[in-house]
């Protein structure tokens, strides 16, 4: 079984440094159920590819025991598995935690990838890959092969020559391919008890809970064991912490304070109305929509036919869905409207088909090492025809009264932007990926430190 992993990041001999093996040397591994052997194939400044090849031993595999591969011919030694997730956490431990001696910031930094999987098997098809890869910001290919070249007629076999190319730290990579190999084979070699719920909840940190197929891993991967599958889905979903949706609104209500005195969020929304109307933007969808204050204009006014509403939180959308409920519409209305939840950091086939996109006070709530992924989400893969983006304006900060000197507006904002950073950070992305943009101002504009909000326009 072979897995390759290329990157072009430079110097690409760097990758030796992230996977603590040498560049020069070929080595091996003993294992349990045969070995692991590291080299490098290529290995250049512009791009450097690393091979694992697992040399599973089908005697060794019976005679071991615990295990229910009963004969000695299988698919085993050939195809993508949880051998291969074992030899990935045993061969690359430190590159799968993330941890890198001699170049620890690098180790953090998302940087060009490829993996190639020789014959990877996906029990639901290709169709299944995708809805496993995709949302996590994966391009997919995958190529089929028939069960025999000789007997066309036999149809195609469930395996998969599958290349997979994101820009992400080496260790998400690992921590993607280690949960889902095994969810894709629907199988485990070995015993599946309690301590797997554990490994699931620490390889799939930072994005197995908002990945749309969060029930389907986690049920494969352990095996359907419902008593497990049940513990695992509980603790994934407590970590959606009420107690953080709560004190999410308490923030929210503190933002809001600050700003009340010069109705901002009224100011806000005319503003993105207006430019919505003005790009004749009839289908809308609002990524971290929140608790619907954006979304209540959108459904009462006749001209936007199809109204989308996106948030990680649940609690956010009930309570959108609540307020939503005391418009009393028809039953036409209630049909342009639909409230789902996703993340903004993963690539999502439902954020796509739209007129416009709107982000509203939202990229300040990511960290800046995130804002890369979302900007290939929504200007990439969702391409909208218009992206309405606002942000507070920190030069404004000295204004309002009740805001400490140095104090963010915000206890959960990562950071807030001077006008000169926004509208860099808004060019760098519309040159990127083939946006123009203008920029509009928010509220009463001072000579000196700007307006309070600052809006960037994006256009397809």
């Amino acid at each position: 079984m072979l897995l390759t992993i290329t990157t072009t990041h430079s110097p690409a001999t760097e990758l030796g440094y992230l996977l603590h093996k040498h560049p020069d040397r070929c080595q091996s591994f003993a294992l349990s159920f045969g070995k692991a052997h590291i080299f490098y194939p290529e290995a250049s400044r512009e791009k450097c590819t690393a091979a694992l090849l697992l040399d599973v031993d089908p005697v060794k595999l019976v005679r071991g025991g615990g295990t229910r591969l009963k004969q000695y011919v299988s698919d085993r030694p050939y195809v993508a598995s949880s051998f291969l997730s074992v030899a990935i956490a045993q061969v690359l431990s430190t590159a799968l935690g993330g941890r890198c001696k001699d170049l620890p910031e690098l180790a953090q930094t998302p940087i060009p990838l490829v993996a190639k999987l020789s014959a990877l098997p996906c029990r639901g098809g290709e169709e299944f890959l995708r809805q496993l890869f995709e949302p996590l910001g994966y391009s997919v290919s995958a190529e089929g092969h028939s069960l025999d070249e000789k007997f066309p007629d036999w149809g195609q076999s469930q395996y998969f020559s599958v290349e997979l190319q994101h820009t992400l730290p080496l260790s998400h990579l690992l921590s993607h391919l280690y949960v889902l190999i095994p969810v894709l084979d629907d199988d485990k070699h070995y015993w599946v008890g309690d301590e797997e719920i554990e490994k699931l909840l620490r390889h799939g940190e930072g994005w197995l809970t908002t990945h749309p197929a969060r029930e389907q891993i986690t049920r494969r991967y352990l095996k359907r064991q419902q008593r497990l599958t049940r513990l695992a889905l509980a603790q994934l979903i407590e970590s959606d912490d009420p107690d953080v949706d709560s004190a999410e609104e308490s923030h929210a209500k503190e933002e809001a304070a600050v700003e009340k005195p010069m109705s901002l969020n009224q100011q806000r929304m005319d503003a993105v109305i207006a430019a919505l109307k003005q790009s004749n933007a009839k289908r809308v969808i609002d990524l971290g929509c929140g608790q619907g204050n954006l979304l209540k204009i959108l459904l009462k006014d006749g001209f936007f036919e199809q109204i989308t509403g996106v948030d990680v939180s649940y609690r956010a959308l009930e309570v959108a869905q609540e307020r939503l409920d005391r418009l009393r519409l028809t039953r036409n209305q209630w049909e342009r409207v639909q409230l789902i939840q996703g993340a903004l950091t993963y690539q999502d086939k439902r954020f796509s088909g739209y007129d416009a996109a709107t982000v509203i006070e939202v990229i300040e709530h990511l960290d800046l090492p995130r804002l890369g992924a979302f900007e290939r989400v929504l200007f990439e893969f969702a391409q909208p025809k218009t992206v309405l983006v606002t942000t507070p304006n920190i030069e404004y900060n000295i204004k309002f009264e009740n805001l400490p000197a140095g104090k963010l507006r915000h206890q959960d904002h990562r950071f807030e932007w001077t006008r000169s950073q926004f509208q860099n950070w808004a060019n760098q992305v519309a040159e990127s990926f083939g946006y123009t943009v203008e920029f509009q101002p928010i509220g009463t504009e001072d000579p000196e430190v700007g307006s309070p909000t600052q809006m960037g326009v994006f256009k397809r």
